[in-house]
């Protein structure tokens, strides 16, 4: 079982390609990466970006697939809307099935890449989507509509999911993630009183992804991959989660 994550390099390790990898590995599915953005950052801030020259993250992918049957794939950071309509033409070019994290702000709400990116993600990347998985901010970017409370999320979900599948992750919906696919559901959780939650959308969508991998449908997927991510930010890093999962889930 093998996955591919498109997105960008976080060396503090908590965000982007390596929590994807290590998400991949934790639930048993081997990773790809593809990078798309080098950025200078640690679990509080961001201080710079530098993208991947388009036709570099082409090449990367092309090589990847060139060598391995991947069916599944996630998106995280992509930075411009260059890459987006790149990685659209290779979704289809390989027939990819793909989860689209779409990382244009962080969880506190700081700004992550280029105002233009939203119109990039609507037209070409979550059309080719079997999910998008925004958090509360991105959904607001996505949709132009603001989120005051579940209700409002509700109302989000359901516009953005005419496009694809949609989940609005919960970290500030007190813990509850919002699906819309046909019809509306919700993902019962909890806020845990932590500070593990940098890179918790990445962690999201790469379980969602590996479940799929594993044969999973997409609601069950989505179910599991609340899950993980919960006790991902309840145990904490360096490890604990890999052991935890391990150890208790089969």
């Amino acid at each position: 079982m093998i996955a591919l994550s498109v997105a960008g390099l976080d060396p503090s390790g908590g965000a982007g390609i390596l929590a994807d990898v290590k998400t991949f590995n934790a639930l048993d599915v081997y990773p790809t990466a593809v990078v798309t953005a080098l950025t200078a950052q640690n679990v509080q801030c961001v201080g710079r970006i530098k993208p991947v020259d388009p036709d570099f993250v082409a090449q990367q992918i092309d090589m990847i697939l060139e060598a391995e049957k991947i069916h599944y794939a996630k998106t995280g950071m992509l930075h411009s809307p260059e890459i987006v309509k790149l990685v659209a033409e290779k979704v289809k070019e390989h027939d990819l099935k793909l989860v689209v994290d779409p990382v244009m702000v962080a969880g506190s709400g700081g700004n992550l890449s280029q105002e233009d990116l939203v119109d990039s993600f609507k037209k070409y990347l979550l059309p080719r989507a079997v999910l998008t998985t925004p958090n509360i901010y991105e959904a607001q970017q996505l949709s132009k509509m603001d989120i005051n409370n579940e209700k409002d999320a509700y109302k989000v979900a359901k516009n953005l999911g005419k496009i694809c599948p949609t989940v609005i992750t919960g970290g500030h919906l007190k813990g509850r993630d919002i699906f819309y696919k046909d019809s509306l559901k919700i993902i019962e959780g909890e806020i845990f009183n932590s500070n593990n939650t940098h890179g918790s959308g990445c962690t999201y969508s790469a379980a969602v992804t590996a479940f799929m991998v594993k044969g999973n449908s997409l609601d069950e997927s989505i179910r599991k991959a609340s899950y993980f991510t919960k006790k991902a930010i309840e145990h904490g890093r360096y490890g604990t989660l890999n052991q935890f999962w391990r150890f208790n889930t089969h």
